[in-house]
């Protein structure tokens, strides 16, 4: 049921905003990818949304880069299924490859399962029927490939990926040192997401990543130290809305020096 009402939404709610002139953030309410262009008029996605996201995702590349254009290759921060839910539909779709750290390839090869997610750690809604939230381990057989040992994003000058464990063993951001532009995935959240009506208004809140599926805190505290060093000035994460300049700088140092009260859940079977 949980699973169902989320694509609901999702679906009813989808839209898109050019957030920079190669950035195109794809918002389905509980859950957001992004499109991305190089300067060599390269794309990518980053992210794939539900299991009823593809359409949409199509509908926006073709709109933007026109019909037969295809990606150079789907990235994924990591493979929890709000992230994976198209992925299957869209790598046949455009028959290219799917990126996705090391760490999370038994997760998207059928050899390794998500623990449950766990509904104790908040009294939203959301967070309440976490645990019909799909966990298994969906299979990209040969479109399945691990991230360069480099730190360079396929298809994507000018880009790195950063390890940012903590929300899964896995987990990526991606980061325009040019720009400045940071990619967040689950890393960090700019809404409440155990929240129905914080996930449905998208009212601003700074926060951790998702309590309910986030295995790792001390990493994740970690991970979200080290996003901060990167100095961004446009973080798009994906859960809740973009968050630019000097908001961005204050909201993220308020959640490293209160991490443990703000995104720490105080009860839970991972914490």
């Amino acid at each position: 049921m949980g699973n169902k009402m989320v694509e609901f939404l999702a679906e009813i709610t989808e839209r898109s905003l050019q957030i920079t002139p190669d950035i195109l953030v794809l918002q389905f309410t509980i859950v957001n990818s992004c499109i991305i262009s190089s300067s060599d008029s390269k794309w990518v996605i980053v992210d794939t949304g539900l299991e009823n996201s593809a359409e949409y995702i199509i509908k926006c590349a073709e709109n933007k880069f026109g019909k037969g254009s295809s990606p150079e290759a789907i990235i994924l921060t990591h493979g929890h299924f709000d992230h994976v839910g198209s992925v299957i539909k869209l790598a046949e779709y455009y028959d290219v490859p799917v990126y996705i750290h090391e760490l999370e390839i038994p997760y998207i090869t059928g050899k390794k399962d998500y623990p449950l997610a766990d509904p104790t750690v908040d009294e939203g809604l959301v967070a309440k029927i976490s645990r019909t939230f799909p966990h298994t381990s969906i299979d990209l057989g040969k479109y399945a490939v691990p991230l360069p040992k480099d730190y360079s994003v396929p298809g994507l000058d000018g880009w790195t990926y950063i390890h940012t464990p903590g929300h899964s063993e896995g987990h990526i951001s991606l980061f325009n040192e040019k720009n400045r532009v940071l990619i967040v995935g689950d890393a960090f959240a700019t809404v409440k997401q155990e929240s129905i009506m914080s996930v449905l208004t998208q009212r601003e809140h700074i926060d951790g990543p998702p309590k309910y599926l986030t295995t790792d805190w001390k990493k994740a505290e970690e991970s979200v130290k080290l996003l901060w060093e990167l100095k961004p000035n446009l973080a798009i994460p994906s859960h809740g809305k973009p968050m630019e300049g000097s908001e961005l700088r204050e909201h993220l140092k308020y959640l490293i020096d209160n991490f443990y009260e703000i995104a720490k859940p105080e009860q839970g079977k991972f914490v």
